[in-house]
């Protein structure tokens, strides 16, 4: 049976809270830009705390190297139910790392308390937490509310996204940075092993505090510039609307 195949997702906070509202996000929450990680007056644009991190990173030989060398000796990830710290999705739908990264933002998170009761993530949650990673990836690839929306987003991107005939190696991969409520910083990618404990975050830091930009994005971003390599990564920031 082919692949089902989504088409490619722009990271802006247009496309990401149309995505995120289709699917039951709650107004109270908005997806913001973020033009700095050290700028203080540019990070004062985005309300505080932030929640999660959806950034786009390059796909380099470096990464990629990084990540097989930290997937190694790991397998597959086991977790399910109520007592698992996080809800991981693996990634079996081609070119959707956007829409499960969006997932990921949302339901890990502490703005997983302001879903929408009955909508599809909802319903995505319920379907997907008791299930192993097989049974969980099929939660997604047989939603066609998820298909529906992600292909709604899909159109309101800035420059004409590619079809959806093959899986596109564009160069650049979505990944989710949260706070769960284990109080710990969680890295989840679809295109691993399972997700990723950054480590232990205090009470008053966030996901774009200091301490988990070094756990976290910033890790990434110092293992491409050891290398000098691409740092194109862009972020936006899941956090309460100001409006």
């Amino acid at each position: 049976m082919p692949k089902k195949m989504f088409t490619v997702l722009e990271n802006n906070p247009s496309v990401m809270n149309h995505l995120a509202k289709a699917l039951g996000m709650d107004e109270s929450l908005s997806f913001y830009d973020i033009y700095s990680l050290t700028d203080p007056d540019l990070l004062a644009f985005i309300p505080r705390p932030v929640y999660a991190l959806l950034v786009i990173i390059p796909l380099t030989l470096t990464w990629d190297e990084a990540r097989t060398t930290e997937d190694a000796d790991k397998s597959d990830y086991e977790g399910k139910g109520e007592d698992e710290p996080v809800i991981w999705f693996k990634q079996t739908i081609g070119n959707a790392c956007g829409s499960i990264g969006l997932v990921h933002s949302l339901l890990n998170s502490w703005a997983s308390e302001r879903i929408v009761s009955g909508s599809t993530l909802d319903q995505i949650r319920k379907h997907a937490l008791p299930k192993g990673m097989v049974e969980r990836a099929k939660v997604l690839e047989d939603s066609d509310a998820f298909e529906k929306a992600h292909a709604e987003a899909a159109r309101m991107g800035d420059t004409e996204a590619p079809t959806t005939t093959d899986e596109y190696h564009l160069g650049q991969h979505f990944v989710s940075f949260v706070k769960a409520k284990d109080g710990r910083l969680w890295e989840l990618e679809g295109g691993r092993k399972g997700p990723l404990d950054r480590g232990a975050l205090k009470d008053d830091e966030d996901v774009l505090s200091p301490a988990a930009l070094e756990k976290g994005l910033g890790r990434l971003m110092r293992i491409e510039s050891e290398k000098g390599g691409d740092l194109r990564f862009s972020a936006i920031a899941l956090a309460s609307s100001l409006y």
